[in-house]
């Protein structure tokens, strides 16, 4: 198994190959990575909805050792990341990160809650920050008004959603 202080540098270097061939190259990669990632979480963000969502990254918190935080109610799912241990080790890493670097989360993730049913809002923060925060929602209002106070306050490049 590759360790993760080298898995995510190899990770960052494909980013960087695949966005000088163009954001389609980006694209069909992340949908490969949810079609994989769809085999783990799929069933239980259907199956347990919020809930399922909350479970899931409640083993990724405890797996990966992430400084995050999460809850959910009747109508909303939310994680912040408080220190992604990914970008991290990317920004720790003399060959620099690829500007596009924490688009890889809502890319494969926005992908797997849709498919579930849910409408996703990720706000990135910034490029350079390792930290992020995203909302899942069962209503598409909801998504729409979250959407726009997060664009309000980082900015529209940096909020992502799965509609």
């Amino acid at each position: 198994m590759i360790p993760s202080d080298h898995f995510v540098r190899f990770y960052n270097e494909i980013f960087k190959q695949l966005d000088r061939r163009g954001q389609a190259d980006l694209d069909r990669y992340y949908a490969r990575v949810a079609e994989r990632q769809a085999y783990f979480a799929l069933e239980g963000f259907k199956k347990d909805g919020l809930k399922g969502m909350y479970d899931y990254w409640e083993r990724i918190r405890i797996e990966e050792n992430c400084a995050l935080e999460h809850s959910y109610d009747g109508k909303c799912y939310h994680l912040k990341m408080l220190e992604c241990p990914s970008l991290s080790k990317v920004i720790d890493n003399d060959a620099g990160p690829c500007p596009k670097y924490c688009d890889h989360c809502p890319g494969w993730v926005g992908r797997v809650i849709a498919a579930a049913g849910y409408f996703m809002v990720y706000d990135i923060v910034g490029r350079t920050v390792p930290e992020c925060e995203f909302w899942v929602f069962k209503a598409r209002e909801d998504a729409e008004a979250k959407r726009a106070e997060a664009a309000a306050l980082h900015g529209e490049d940096a909020v992502k959603t799965n509609w």
